[in-house]
C-alpha cells in the first residue's frame, strides 16, 4: 500500500464485493477486513478485524436487491465505525435503492428517498458517492455533502466506435430522459428522439408517440435504470416499426428484475450494455446473450482517491 494512503481504507459488505475488489485494485490497497453474517432470526452480524481508528473510511454497498437486507448492513456498519473513532466515513452507493420513491404522486404516500437518506446520516456517515440518481434532487436529501457522478461519460466512451460507423440517433424512452440522452448524443455527436409514453401503473408503460427523426438510423436507447425492461423493449418495438436500422439500448444499473432477461432476449435490441453498479446474478444473465457489462471500478476509485487528497470531484467530467 502507498504510504500516502496509510490512512485510507475501503470496506465492503455482501451486496458488492467484486466491484469493492475491483476499486482497492484501482487505487492500490487491500480491501478492509471485515465480516458480515447473519444470525438465525434474520438479524445481521457484523465483524470488523482491524484499526479504523483516525481513518478515512469509504463503505461500497449498492442498497440493491435484497434491498432491505443490503441497505441495513450498511448502517450498522457506518455506526460500528463511527463507535470504532474512524475520522470519516463515506457511504459509496453505486446504486441507491428507495430513488424511485422521491415525492409524493398521491396522497398519503410516503418519500422513502428521503427516509432513507435520514438513516444513512443519523447512522453516522459524513459523507456519500453515488451515481445516476432516478432523480437529481435527491441529492438535497442529504444534510452531508454528496458527490453525484454520471454513467454517461462511461458510455459515451463505448459507443464512440459505433458512432463514427453509423448515423446514430440517441432515444430517451421519456420527457424525462431527455438531459440524460441529450448529454450523450453530444459525446457521441449523435441525433436525439423521445418517446412520449403513458403509463397506466407502475411496471406497466403504454408508447404513445416519437418525437424525431428515427427512420433508417442506428438507436441507441438510455436510461438510467432498466427493471422490468417493459418500457425498453416495448420502444424498440416502435423504433423498428418506424424505420430504425438496428436499436441498442444501455443503463447504469441493471436492476433486471423477472421477467427482463426473458423480455430482452426475445426483443429486437441488439445489444444491451450497462455497468457494475450493481452484482447480474449468474444464473439469470445466462437467460440473455444480449447483456454486456463495463466496470465503474476506476471511476469510483478516482472519485475515492480525490475525496481522500482533498481535490476536485467534479474534474473528472470536464
Amino acid at each position: 500500500m502507498s504510504s500516502g494512503y496509510s490512512d485510507l481504507k475501503v470496506f465492503s459488505c455482501n451486496a458488492n464485493p467484486a466491484l469493492a475488489e475491483e476499486i482497492v485494485e484501482y487505487l492500490g490497497i487491500p480491501l478492509g477486513v471485515c465480516k458480515v453474517k447473519t444470525f438465525c432470526d434474520g438479524e445481521i452480524a457484523l465483524e470488523i478485524n482491524e484499526s479504523v481508528r483516525d481513518c478515512d473510511i469509504f463503505i461500497v454497498q449498492p442498497t440493491c436487491y435484497p434491498v432491505n437486507d443490503n441497505l441495513m448492513q450498511l448502517l450498522i456498519m457506518v455506526d460500528a465505525l463511527r463507535r470504532a473513532s474512524a475520522r470519516r466515513i463515506t457511504a459509496v452507493l453505486p446504486y441507491y435503492g428507495y430513488a424511485r420513491q422521491e415525492r409524493k404522486s398521491k396522497a398519503r404516500d410516503p418519500i422513502s428517498a428521503k427516509l432513507v437518506a435520514n438513516l444513512i446520516t443519523a447512522a453516522g456517515a459524513n459523507r456519500v458517492i453515488t451515481m445516476d440518481l432516478h432523480a437529481a434532487a435527491i441529492q438535497g436529501f442529504f444534510d452531508i455533502p454528496v458527490d453525484h457522478l454520471p454513467g454517461v461519460p462511461l458510455l459515451a466512451e463505448y459507443y464512440q466506435e459505433l458512432a463514427k460507423n453509423n448515423d446514430v440517433c440517441v432515444v430517451s424512452p421519456d420527457l424525462g430522459g431527455v438531459t440524460r440522452a441529450r448529454n450523450l448524443a453530444n459525446r457521441i455527436g449523435a441525433s436525439i428522439a423521445i418517446i412520449e409514453k403513458m403509463r397506466p401503473e407502475a411496471n406497466k408503460a403504454e408508447i404513445m408517440n416519437v418525437i424525431g427523426d428515427i427512420e433508417g438510423k442506428t438507436c441507441i436507447m438510455i436510461d438510467d435504470i432498466i427493471d422490468t425492461a417493459g418500457t425498453i423493449t416495448k420502444g424498440a418495438e416502435v423504433l423498428k416499426n418506424m424505420g430504425a436500422k438496428e436499436v441498442y439500448a444501455c443503463c447504469t444499473h441493471p436492476v433486471f428484475s423477472p421477467p427482463a432477461m426473458d423480455r430482452l432476449e426475445k426483443s429486437c435490441i441488439k445489444e444491451v450494455l450497462t455497468t457494475n453498479t450493481m452484482p447480474i446474478d449468474p444464473e439469470r444473465q445466462g437467460q440473455c446473450s444480449k447483456i454486456k457489462q463495463i466496470s465503474v471500478a476506476a471511476l469510483l476509485g478516482e472519485a475515492i482517491r480525490r475525496i481522500h487528497e482533498g481535490l476536485s470531484v467534479s474534474e473528472l467530467f470536464d
